[in-house]
């Protein structure tokens, strides 16, 4: 059966109407109305095939759960060269928050150094999803035993009108300060990000279970 008959036989009406709601940029008759937990099921069936293969080739996508199939199906791939040209071939065309930050490969570990370049390169695209998934990588792969304090500069430099990437600029950082509190603390102390940005970090951090009732009411003396 081809993948969008399947895709299709997984429907949910109500669930792309709910879908459609959250990612408003997204013209509604792209949605079918899959749950992200069948699609990445779908994914893991089809992973290593040959019709998964051609499917990656095959864009751009008409509908919005293809292109999360897509995403899902780059993330299950093992052979990190192939990941990385899957990747750069999805990116311009990846149109929403939700199929960007569903795509997450298992191939990225224990590849810091390459991996490493690859992001600053994703987070330095004008491309709006391609900067946020360069971002999240960062945030995903190198806030925890790969952190170096210099890599908060990545996302520190990154200056955009886009509301997509500021969130994800504000979600770094505040994950950061659950994370890595001492390196990141003074980013807001300095007033190194744009207001918007500075305040929204503050926001999420305060929000965040990871971060101190003490922590928080310092951060809340730091808003601008």
């Amino acid at each position: 059966m081809p993948i969008r008959d399947r895709l299709f036989e997984l429907r949910d009406p109500k669930y792309a109407a709910f879908q459609a709601k959250l990612t408003p940029n997204v013209p509604t008759e792209r949605f079918i109305g899959v749950r992200v937990p069948d699609a990445r099921r779908l994914a893991k069936s089809l992973s290593d095939g040959l019709e998964a293969t051609e499917f990656l080739t095959r864009l751009p996508h008409d509908y919005y759960d293809e292109d999360v199939l897509h995403a899902l199906l780059v993330s299950e791939m093992r052979d990190y060269e192939t990941c990385i040209a899957a990747v750069d071939l999805f990116l311009p065309h990846v149109d929403n928050w939700a199929v960007c930050d569903v795509m997450s490969p298992k191939a990225f570990k224990g590849h810091k150094a390459d991996l490493l370049d690859k992001i600053r390169g994703w987070s330095s695209s004008r491309e709006t999803y391609t900067c946020r998934f360069g971002l999240e990588m960062l945030m995903t792969h190198f806030l925890d035993d790969n952190f170096e304090a210099d890599l908060l500069e990545v996302p520190a430099s990154v200056h955009s009108e886009e509301y997509y990437v500021n969130m994800m600029i504000a979600w770094f950082f505040a994950t950061a300060l659950a994370k890595q509190w001492d390196a990141t603390v003074p980013y807001l102390q300095r007033g190194s990000l744009a207001p918007w940005v500075h305040n929204k970090t503050i926001q999420k951090a305060r929000e965040s279970r990871r971060v101190t009732d003490e922590q928080k009411a310092y951060l809340k003396t730091l808003k601008r």
